[in-house]
């Protein structure tokens, strides 16, 4: 470590003691710019033996118990590199330079377990339904959806899955170590959109180096330092997962590909099944061959947002519609298209009724009104075989024709009409 560099650090720990109380929060605000010192603390953390380790450690925890979000903030940017430098010391057996960042772990763990009156936090998170649309994906693109019984008396149903309360801890084992860092890492996943590049990097290096250490493929990484196996547990890398799929979109795609081919080729090994599944969805979703730079800053997810405005299609079949081409279909002329075609030819009504709609009796009566119709029909046929008669007519003639021997048939020998 350089002068320069232990100078900045010196400084900024005298600094932050020094401070008036009506100074921090502009202070907070402007230590996130400070791309010198965020180095130089990197360095420090990277070094066990370094004397400054103790005090910057203690410093990071007060930030951290201080209530100012940004002073948390920065406490938490550094904690991907905090985890693999007590998992170094640890794969090495020596437990006693790490003593100081054991600490500032339990510290941070303990704060995040309960809430400000001290009691202990109980985490829920809401799964989502796939029948109903989100900013990750639309129903109607996934395919058809069977409402069965069992599918509509899920509809609307959202599934909470709660996490704690977690137990507090003084000192880290073997047996507590990855479910107190499990828990330190979901802290840090929830504040990922306020974690600069370097944070996101640091996270990319150190999953990709704790699931390759102690196997055939750090040769391949050529990582140097640590040549014994850190054991991981499931949900730890579950957690690794969704750090790195954020810095996929965020400008480190190189670095994130690479941890994440590598947490896949841990998972293989450990035969577990939950970052097994996670790696592979997040594989298959990535676009092939569209992000192969890192420099080119932050990216997005091109996704479907259904409208927040109700629309309705032009062709959608709604009571209004049906309502009005029923409208339409009474207000055209019944035999509009029967006169253009039929010209002056009027088609004769049989009736079997007399003028005051009471029907006729049998006799004479009935043998006359037939006899009438007939010649009545006659006199149609007549008219109709004028030769000045438009051709058009021609179809209609055939048809007076056969309504006329359906006529003649139709009269029995009690005279009376049939039909």
């Amino acid at each position: 470590m350089l002068a320069v560099d232990t100078g900045v650090v010196e400084e900024w720990l005298s600094e932050f003691k020094t401070l008036p109380e009506a100074s921090i929060s502009s202070y907070a605000t402007n230590l996130k710019d400070k791309s010198a010192l965020i180095s130089s603390l990197y360095k420090v953390i990277q070094e066990p033996q370094n004397e400054l380790l103790e005090p910057v450690c203690h410093q990071l925890f007060e930030f951290y118990r201080s209530g100012e979000k940004q002073l948390l903030r920065f406490t938490l940017q550094f904690l991907p590199e905090l985890m693999w430098c007590y998992l170094a010391v640890s794969a090495s057996r020596d437990l006693q330079s790490s003593g100081c960042i054991e600490a500032l772990l339990l510290g941070v763990y303990n704060l995040e377990i309960v809430d400000k009156e001290g009691h202990s936090k109980v985490l829920s998170f809401t799964i989502p339904s796939l029948s109903k649309p989100s900013v990750y994906h639309e129903p109607s693109s996934i395919g058809s959806m069977a409402l069965t019984e069992g599918a509509l008396s899920q509809h609307g149903l959202s599934r909470v899955v709660y996490s704690g309360p977690h137990p507090q801890r003084e000192m880290l084992t073997a047996q507590n170590r990855f479910e107190v860092l499990t828990f330190l890492l979901l802290c840090y996943n929830a504040a990922l959109s306020y974690m600069p590049a370097v944070s996101l990097q640091s996270l990319c290096q150190i999953c990709s180096r704790i699931c390759v250490c102690g196997y055939p493929r750090q040769q391949v990484r050529k990582y140097k330092g640590v040549n014994s196996r850190i054991p991981v547990s499931s949900e730890f890398m579950v957690q690794m997962l969704t750090g790195i799929y954020y810095a996929f979109y965020n400008g480190e795609w190189d670095l994130a590909r690479k941890a994440m081919d590598d947490i896949l080729y841990r998972a293989q090994l450990e035969l577990y099944p939950e970052p097994l599944l996670v790696a592979n969805a997040i594989k298959a979703s990535l676009p092939q061959g569209a992000m192969k730079s890192s420099k080119e800053g932050t990216r997005c997810i091109q996704v479907e947002i259904t409208p927040t405005s109700s629309r309705i299609s032009r062709n959608a079949v709604t009571s209004m519609s049906i309502r009005g081409h029923r409208w339409k279909r009474h207000e055209q002329p019944e035999n509009g298209n029967d006169a253009t075609e039929l010209g002056n030819f009027i088609i004769p009504e049989i009736s079997v009724t007399s003028v005051a709609g009471e029907r006729t009796g049998n006799g004479e009566k009935s043998r006359a009104l037939a006899e009438n119709d007939v010649q009545h029909l006659q006199g149609v046929q007549e008219t109709a075989t004028d030769p000045r008669t438009d051709s058009k007519g021609m179809p209609e003639i055939r048809r007076q024709k056969s309504v006329r021997k359906m006529m003649e048939d139709g009269i029995n020998s009690s005279g009376r009409v049939q039909f």
